[in-house]
């Protein structure tokens, strides 16, 4: 493991995660009746989900109090988690206005730990927990193995009444994804 570091912040020089295809099966897909436990106490049915929502996948969270798995920095799209929620929430009002109903941030962490992330950060939406990676598997999402753990490779998804209308990915620089959906939602041949 590396030394401690600020999460909240992406060094320079961060490799760039290549496009490999691991999502170009995914638009029009509908999503699974899959519900994943949140973070707000509740669990979420993503096969249920009606209006427009957003759900960006990501690696892993990382805690100011614990240093990151060795090479983390060096694993092209893992860094920057942090970064990506911390746009999110405050992108949130502008989300809801431009008619996202819901937003959500989808790991393979477990509930207890993205809690910890969600009250830290302040977020003001649930993060769900795939921990068994039942959706991973279901939308075969791309997926990477850093440090014998199996992780999201982060992406998002425009979400209309179920049926994946946008995908982003590869995702790059994360903290800006947030901005990118916006403009993405702006625009009016999004759908």
């Amino acid at each position: 493991m590396s030394g401690l570091v600020n999460v909240q912040s992406l060094p320079d020089n961060l490799p760039v995660p290549p496009d490999d295809g691991g999502s170009d099966h995914l638009l029009g897909l509908s999503l699974p009746s899959i519900t994943l436990p949140a973070t707000d106490g509740g669990s979420v049915d993503l096969g249920a989900l009606e209006g427009v929502s957003v759900l960006y996948f990501y690696p892993r969270t990382g805690r100011p109090d614990e240093p990151l798995p060795e090479g983390w920095d060096m694993v092209p799209g893992a860094r920057g988690c942090t970064p990506q929620s911390c746009a999110f929430r405050d992108h949130f009002t502008d989300l809801q206005a431009l008619g996202a109903s819901g937003v959500y941030g989808v790991s393979t962490q477990t509930t207890a730990y993205q809690a910890e992330a969600a009250a830290r950060l302040h977020l003001p939406f649930p993060l769900l927990s795939d921990v068994d990676r039942k959706l991973a598997k279901a939308l075969s999402l791309p997926m990477m193995e850093v440090a014998g753990m199996i992780l999201n490779r982060r992406l998002t998804l425009i979400v209309e009444g179920g049926r994946i209308v946008k995908v982003s990915y590869p995702i790059f620089p994360p903290d800006r994804n947030a901005g990118e959906v916006i403009v993405a939602l702006r625009s009016p041949d999004w759908r």
